[in-house]
């Protein structure tokens, strides 16, 4: 396998995985009654079912466009959206202390496939 091909399976394996988490959690903060959102978060519930929505269209946005090669450049700004989000993850989950690794290995592979997706091994439209 070539090196370009492998990478290409990397990404698309990544995005596939990141993708699916994505949009599970998005799910998950609207299946969730808000006392329970926000019982360990300073912030509002109105504020975490927000993120909710945007991490079901980024994890969409991972996925749909290279699997219909439609507007395929929004694949790796979908990336880039995750990870801002990831990125605000990790800095609020720091004083819980050990957990802070989660969101960091998340946003650290969601920063590979922006940047693979926008550098490396870019999708193509049809």
């Amino acid at each position: 396998m070539t090196n370009s091909k492998t990478t290409h399976i990397l990404l698309w394996t990544l995005q596939i995985l990141l993708g699916a988490l994505f949009i599970f959690s998005g799910i998950t903060k609207f299946m969730m009654p808000a006392e329970q959102l926000t019982a360990q978060s300073p912030f509002s519930a109105d504020f975490i079912r927000f993120i909710g929505a945007m991490e079901i269209l980024g994890g969409l946005g991972l996925i749909l466009p290279g699997l219909t090669r439609i507007k395929t450049g929004l694949t790796p700004l979908a990336a880039a959206g995750l990870t801002i989000i990831m990125i605000g993850a990790t800095v609020s989950t720091i004083p819980l202390g050990p957990i802070v690794a989660l969101p960091l290995v998340v946003c650290l592979l969601v920063a590979f496939v922006a940047w693979g997706r926008w550098r490396i091994a870019p999708l193509h439209n049809r």
